[in-house]
């Protein structure tokens, strides 16, 4: 992914970046990269977008980052009920070791609408939340890809030891 370069976003951002429990979000899988990775490309997107649109691009951003800053999954068998409490548990977390306002708590606890039913207050969490979207549909459709990928080598490797078994056969008689 490239983020913005090494200017105002970054920046922003560096402080936020050093919380050694964030970090941990590396170890974490999320659409088939990183926790850390999928906050950093809705951070980006939201940073470039609410900048654009003259909006509170450095709240926004920040809390942008955070939006999925939670280390424990959420145990529910429901998936629907997962992805309802996941915003509470980001914010929970995020609040343990950052200051929020009004403003960032709203796009963390409303970054799943519809999901999460209460819909977003400003028109920055409007943004995060479609952000966050569009970074996730993108995130699966990469990891959709990879995953066909991966199957095809295997059954081109498949296909390929059965023609040279075949060949070997011919050989052999």
């Amino acid at each position: 992914m490239n983020y913005p370069k090494a200017n105002e976003f970054e920046k922003l951002i560096e402080d936020l970046l050093e919380n050694k429990e964030f970090q941990k979000t590396k170890l974490k899988k999320h659409h088939g990269l990183t926790r850390y990775d999928h906050s950093m490309r809705v951070a980006a997107y939201t940073y470039k977008v609410t900048k654009l649109l003259k909006l509170n691009y450095k709240e926004a951003t920040c809390a942008a980052l955070y939006h999925d800053f939670f280390l424990d999954e959420v145990e529910e068998e429901n998936g629907l009920n997962r992805l309802r409490k996941h915003p509470e548990k980001a914010l929970i977390n995020t609040k343990k070791y950052f200051k929020l306002t009004p403003l960032q708590e709203d796009v963390i606890i409303k970054h799943m609408f519809p999901v999460t039913l209460t819909p977003p207050k400003y028109k920055e969490s409007w943004i995060v939340d479609i952000v966050d979207d569009y970074a996730s549909v993108i995130e699966r459709i990469n990891w959709l890809k990879i995953l066909i990928s991966n199957k095809f080598k295997k059954m081109q490797l498949t296909q390929s030891y059965i023609i040279v078994l075949l060949l070997k056969i011919i050989n052999i008689k």
